[in-house]
């Protein structure tokens, strides 16, 4: 049945990158760290991987360095030689072009995107859409095979401009800009989403409904039929700490509830 069809993107958070202030490790070391992360991720049982660098803060507006781009993906290309497991990347922040670059070059998936549709005043500054260039520039580099999931009114950022758009809306757009997915998140890092925004969501557009923020072993159920997939990150942490090593026993205790919620719809 559909609601059994679900899907749980775990985070791979890079260590921070050369270049940026916290930066402390080589690149064989950041490799070695995120690969170790995503095989226990893998042996958990999760359906798809995300890298991305949040420990790079504080994040450039759109635009990374060379260093960036090029650490990125030495560390795509070991993790697709080694987890057999569709595998996504963000680049923080709104690094768009530069991460479906990287998607293409080590053979990943997907991308997640910010500030696709309406643009937005983020921690960053002011990040305007950029759905008309990003959709040329992947059907430019013959990237049309790698999916795009788009956030909408994205956390960390103020949304004053488009105040007078709903969520829904902005969802259509995003469909109509054809965006291969829509992400709703809280309003920051670890803090879930509204239920009603996600309702909204679901009743406007067909594509398919992601939660970017706050799912944990404790309200997964009660997310489980507002979305079609959960990208999981801090929880999955010892701690539930963003910032520390992936914790194979909650791994295991948010997968284990994984399959009971799944259980619940086989015939």
């Amino acid at each position: 049945m559909m609601n059994a069809k679900k899907t749980i993107i775990a985070i791979v958070h890079v260590a921070a990158l050369p270049g940026t202030p916290k930066s402390r490790f080589s690149i064989d070391q950041i490799v070695s760290k995120a690969l170790a992360d995503a095989k226990l991720l893998e042996q958990g049982g999760v359906d798809a991987i995300m890298i991305e660098n949040m420990h790079d803060r504080p994040y450039l507006n759109r635009k990374v360095g060379a260093e960036v781009v090029s650490a990125m993906t030495a560390v795509a290309v070991a993790l697709r030689s080694e987890i057999n497991l569709p595998i996504g990347i963000q680049i923080l922040a709104g690094a768009n072009r530069e991460a479906l670059a990287v998607a293409l070059a080590a053979g990943l998936n997907f991308i997640r995107a910010e500030a696709f549709v309406f643009g937005h005043l983020a921690d960053e500054g002011m990040m305007n859409s950029d759905a008309g260039e990003l959709l040329r520039y992947r059907k430019q580099i013959g990237a049309e095979h790698i999916k795009i999931y788009t956030d909408i009114k994205k956390k960390h950022s103020s949304h004053s401009l488009s105040a007078d758009v709903s969520i829904a809306e902005t969802a259509k757009a995003a469909e109509f800009f054809l965006s291969d997915g829509v992400i709703v998140t809280g309003s920051a890092t670890g803090e879930k989403a509204a239920v009603s925004d996600l309702q909204e969501v679901r009743k406007a557009v067909k594509i398919p409904v992601l939660i970017g923020s706050g799912i944990n072993a404790e309200n997964l159920a009660e997310y489980w039929d507002l979305a079609d997939a959960f990208i999981v990150g801090s929880s999955l942490k010892f701690d539930g700490n963003w910032e520390n090593d992936v914790d194979a026993a909650r791994v295991k205790q948010f997968m284990d509830i994984v399959v009971k919620l799944k259980n619940r719809f086989v015939e």
